[in-house]
């Protein structure tokens, strides 16, 4: 797939020629072209009903949504009409293809062209342990040809999650259809067996590429239509008649290419790739699969197309011998024409996905929570707030000074700095605000098109860049709070800042990474790619951090309206709603309550090999979710002030950090309610990841909360009269 870029005036061009031949088309001249008519709103509601009637009218025929036909893509484009949107504030009519992969146009290939199917991941929901697809006992990789080796980079995302993209051994020419061709016979020892049969047991699927598009099953009769294919299938007893359950291997696939011709040029977009698998038991060749053997269940002379037939299944059992089975794997190919549209040719893929009301219904969640703290935080600046300093300031008298009470009592040691871990602290803070402001540019990055979030290890190529990049806001941030502390370590400090969360997270994926290895996962990161990693760290981030130290230890201290006692003051004893850690977990609520509809989306794309591509939404989340910290911060440290606690600081952050904990609690729930995994290791890759992304969450919480209360608190003591 190439992306075209086209100057505004060929773009010019070529609409004015397209809307002329348009009316063209429709017997108007062309030298006479009226104006457009704009689309009033009752004919809109009228398109609406009319196409809703024209739906309703196709679902009760029985018509599927997952075909070729113009009525199946007239079904499908109703059904993902919201999504075929794009614009912020005013909604413009597009195809799925823009939405997805905007910039990208077309491949045109020419009849007789070989074109490359590209083998992807052997994963499954119930394990969170992938293969590659030469990991499993099949044939061989081809040779390698010159047009063969133009195969796609690799970037350090897809490194990272073992997205290496290699040919397939199946031979595909445009418009060529071939009928039931052997491809190899191997002999798969005992020990391959069990796996296998493991592998089954598991749902694992095989995934596949061609032009761009994953492979796809689908089934008119029953419609339905989902990526990859299984490897085989178990049969109960019930079903085979057998006292146990009975394993079956696909070993032969007969691929369909749908495509569309371009008669200006004399070649063919490819539009759809399905494929359906067969088990069948091709009859072994006992002197060894040739290119000239005849399979007399495959290539002979008056032989019938492979069909799953239970009389010719491939049952997966070993001889007793111990010399293993022998298996021929086959494959077909179909070329069959069709009218749909390239932009249109991935509709099928985006059928039963939540809409995009969903994703609207939890912004709109999410504001009404804002909303509710915005009303408190009015309520105590403009009544509460106002009527105290005015209060304060009019205290003349050495008695009514005596009497005062709340917030202002503590005027003198609420500017005190954290007397536990002041070095902790900064860094801490620092490091979440190294990950907000990561997160925020790349969200800004996918927003202006700069990442295209269906290509998942661009994006996480651009998170971790963007990441280290990022490191002089944390070198900064944590200078200066560091600094105000009237700490003198600023080499360690650093240091800390730069080497803390990046150590932890490479110390636990290096030790992941291991097991990932034993058990022979294609996520098991090469040793290679760790040292790439850790020359980001060292080369780009650590030196990015220690920038940001330089000009924050350079900057004045944060000046404070009130100077500080010598002797802190005492805490009187704190009500229930003040005190850690009910407090903690009361200001951890609305953070994360403003954000677990969305999370559940989001959760399903990384657990559930779901699409998810809505970055306008995230990036909305990612706005609410700091403003309620902040609401939050504001609302618990004015409650704490007027208990008379001055140690703001670290209660500041795990009033907000402990969003994280409930983060982690939602995805112990999400384990057990929406996960089937098997076996310990994906448990343990689950919870681990998890728990990072748990940890990032709570500390950008938590760094957000720590800045509004400073800044609040400096705000409402420098309105005061203080001798």
């Amino acid at each position: 797939m190439t992306v075209s870029f086209v100057s505004s005036h060929c773009c010019s061009g070529l609409l004015l020629c397209l809307f002329l031949a348009y009316w063209s088309s429709m017997g108007v001249n062309a030298n006479l072209v009226p104006p457009t008519k704009r689309v009033t709103r009752k004919e809109r509601l009228e398109m609406k009903r009319h196409e809703a009637e024209r739906y309703a009218e196709l679902r009760a025929q029985g018509q599927d949504e997952v075909g070729h036909t113009k009525e199946a893509a007239a079904m499908r484009k109703y059904q993902l009409r919201k999504k075929m949107r794009k614009g912020l504030l005013r909604k413009q009519e597009a195809d799925l293809a823009s939405v997805l992969f905007p910039g990208a146009s077309p491949e045109l290939y020419s009849p007789g062209e070989e074109v490359l199917m590209y083998t992807d991941l052997v994963n499954s929901k119930k394990t969170q342990v992938p293969f590659e697809f030469y990991d499993l006992p099949g044939c061989p990789m081809p040779k390698m040809t010159p047009n063969r080796k133009r195969r796609q980079r690799k970037n350090l995302g897809a490194r990272l999650q073992g997205l290496e993209l290699k040919p397939a051994p199946y031979i595909m020419k445009v418009s060529e259809d071939s009928t039931c061709r052997p491809l190899c016979q191997i002999n798969i020892k005992p020990k391959k067996v069990r796996w296998i049969k493991k592998l089954i047991e598991r749902q694992y699927r095989i995934h596949m590429t061609f032009d761009g598009l994953p492979v796809l099953m689908r089934s008119k009769e029953l419609n339905y239509a989902v990526r990859g294919f299984p490897i085989g299938f178990k049969a109960p007893p019930s079903y085979t008649g057998r006292p146990n359950d009975e394993f079956y291997l696909y070993n032969h696939l007969r691929f369909t290419i749908t495509y569309t011709e371009v008669p200006e040029s004399e070649g063919v977009h490819i539009v759809g790739f399905d494929v359906h698998p067969v088990s069948i038991n091709h009859e072994i060749q006992q002197a060894g699969l040739s290119p000239a053997s005849e399979v007399s269940t495959c290539n002979a002379e008056g032989a019938n197309p492979p069909v799953n037939d239970p009389n010719t299944y491939l049952a997966l059992e070993a001889d007793d011998s111990g010399n293993g089975l022998n298996v021929i794997y086959s494959y077909e190919v179909e070329w069959v024409g069709s009218d749909l549209p390239w932009s249109d040719r991935w509709d099928v893929y985006l059928i039963g996905s939540p809409d995009d009301d969903i994703h609207s219904f939890a912004i709109i969640n999410s504001l009404m929570i804002v909303l509710f703290l915005t009303g408190a935080i009015a309520t105590i600046m403009i009544r509460t707030l106002r009527k105290d300093i005015a209060g304060y300031n009019e205290m003349q008298t050495l008695e009514e000074a005596q009497e005062e009470t709340g917030w202002k009592l503590v005027h003198g040691d609420v500017f005190r700095p954290p007397s536990t871990q002041p070095m902790l602290f900064s860094v801490v803070v620092g490091t979440g605000t190294q990950i907000g402001s990561s997160f925020l540019a790349t969200m800004l990055c996918a927003m202006v098109g700069l990442i295209n979030p269906m290509k998942k290890g661009q994006t996480l190529t651009a998170i971790i860049l963007l990441y280290v990049l990022s490191g002089c806001v944390s070198g900064y941030v944590s200078a200066r709070i560091f600094k105000f502390c009237d700490a003198k370590a600023w080499k360690q400090n650093t240091f800390f800042t730069a080497a803390a969360l990046p150590g932890v997270l490479i110390s636990i994926f290096t030790v992941l990474n291991v097991f990932l290895h034993i058990a022979g996962a294609a996520t098991a990161v090469h040793f290679l790619t760790l040292l790439a990693i850790f020359g980001l760290w060292i080369a780009i981030s650590t030196p990015m951090v220690f920038v940001g130290s330089f000009f924050g230890f350079r900057a004045e201290k944060f000046s404070v309206p009130v100077k500080t006692n010598q002797i802190a003051r005492y805490i009187p004893e704190l009500p229930w709603y003040a005190t850690p850690p009910i407090s903690f977990l009361l200001g951890g609520v609305l953070p994360f309550g403003s954000v677990c509809i969305e999370l559940f989306f989001i959760m399903s794309a990384l657990w559930l090999h779901q699409i998810y591509y809505m970055m306008g939404f995230l990036l909305a989340v990612l706005l609410i979710l700091a403003a309620t910290c902040a609401e939050v911060s504001v609302v618990m440290t004015y409650l704490q002030l007027c208990a008379e606690d001055h140690r703001w600081w670290w209660k500041s952050f795990f009033n907000c950090a402990s969003g994280g904990f409930y983060l982690f609690l939602y995805s112990l729930w999400f384990l057990v309610s929406r996960l089937d995994l098997v076996g310990i290791l994906p448990v343990v890759v689950y919870l681990t990841y998890m728990g990072i992304i748990s940890l990032c969450f709570g500390l950008f919480c938590g760094s957000v909360g720590v800045l509004c209360s400073f800044w609040f608190i400096r705000s409402i003591y420098s309105a005061l009269k203080v001798d």
